[in-house]
């Protein structure tokens, strides 16, 4: 995939740089923050610099550079959500709408969103209440390592994803299946949450086929990347990995099989209008 050279986003919380207690909160670096404003100092400048910072602290108290690793992969997050900030805007401008940029939240270990506090295993996630989107860049070696699907092309299709989620959001999606899961028992809310994320891998798929129209991302073997991607987070093959078996009552994402073909119909057609897959009678 090509994606270096081009523009990162700016609308990024690298929290990886802050250590564990700030990660959780910082509440260190809030209490110094407070203290520079009973001093008539700038508490804000102060924060944004705190998090500019490019060191995280260790769990023995030492102080240590983030590795090349973590900074190529950090690289490769803010150049694709700067991409995602690009094909969306046109999109939403292109249908007389305002697209309202997320944020992307970079963090190791455990993380406090406005849906509450995630660790790494939780995986990458959007959270509606504060509009940022959450990635332990780690992930991707876990993608690649324990779920068979390496490379960037499988990378960007997960940031997709997540960003995916803000524009149900801002679609007023979101809150209507938030609406329906207080109406309804859980086994049948779990129907709706397939629903929304088969959605989201279809405006995946739509995010990449404009953004390689901008920028020709797309290099041989990326799209077989991203459907190897696709296929191992279906629900039905992460239990077969982790359990031996299937209950599909119990899916939450969609099979493997819905997940492709979701993405896939995104990704070919590049149209907003053919995701609605809950009026969908088929895959």
């Amino acid at each position: 995939m090509r994606w270096k050279g081009r523009r990162q986003s700016e609308n990024v919380e690298d929290r990886r740089t802050m250590g564990g207690p700030a990660a959780a909160g910082g509440i260190g670096v809030i209490l110094v923050a407070i203290v520079i404003g009973l001093l008539g100092g700038n508490p804000v400048a102060f924060l944004q610099q705190a998090q500019q910072v490019q060191v995280a602290q260790g769990p023995d108290g030492e102080t240590k550079e983030l590795t090349p690793q973590q900074l190529e992969e950090g690289a490769f997050a803010k150049t694709i959500f700067a991409d995602t900030e690009d094909v969306w805007t046109e999109l939403f401008q292109e249908n007389g709408g305002s697209y309202r940029k997320p944020t992307l939240v970079l963090f190791t270990d455990q993380v406090r969103s406005g849906c509450g506090i995630a660790s790494s295993g939780t995986g990458p996630f959007y959270c509606p209440a504060d509009e940022k989107v959450y990635l332990d860049t780690s992930f991707f070696g876990q993608l690649a390592r324990q779920l068979g699907a390496p490379g960037d092309f499988a990378q960007a299709y997960v940031v997709a994803h997540e960003v995916g989620h803000h524009v149900q959001k801002l679609l007023g999606v979101t809150d209507e299946v938030d609406r329906i899961r207080q109406q309804v028992p859980e086994v049948e809310y779990l129907k709706y949450s397939v629903k929304l994320e088969l959605q989201a891998d279809f405006y995946a798929g739509v995010m990449l086929h404009h953004d390689n129209n901008m920028h020709q991302i797309i290099e041989d073997g990326d799209i077989e990347e991203a459907l190897t991607a696709a296929q191992a987070i279906g629900d039905d093959t992460l239990q077969k990995r982790s359990s031996g078996h299937v209950q599909p009552e119990t899916f939450s994402h969609g099979t493997s099989e819905q997940r492709v073909y979701w993405f896939t119909k995104g990704l070919k057609t590049g149209d907003m209008s053919q995701g609605d897959t809950f009026d969908a009678k088929s895959l």
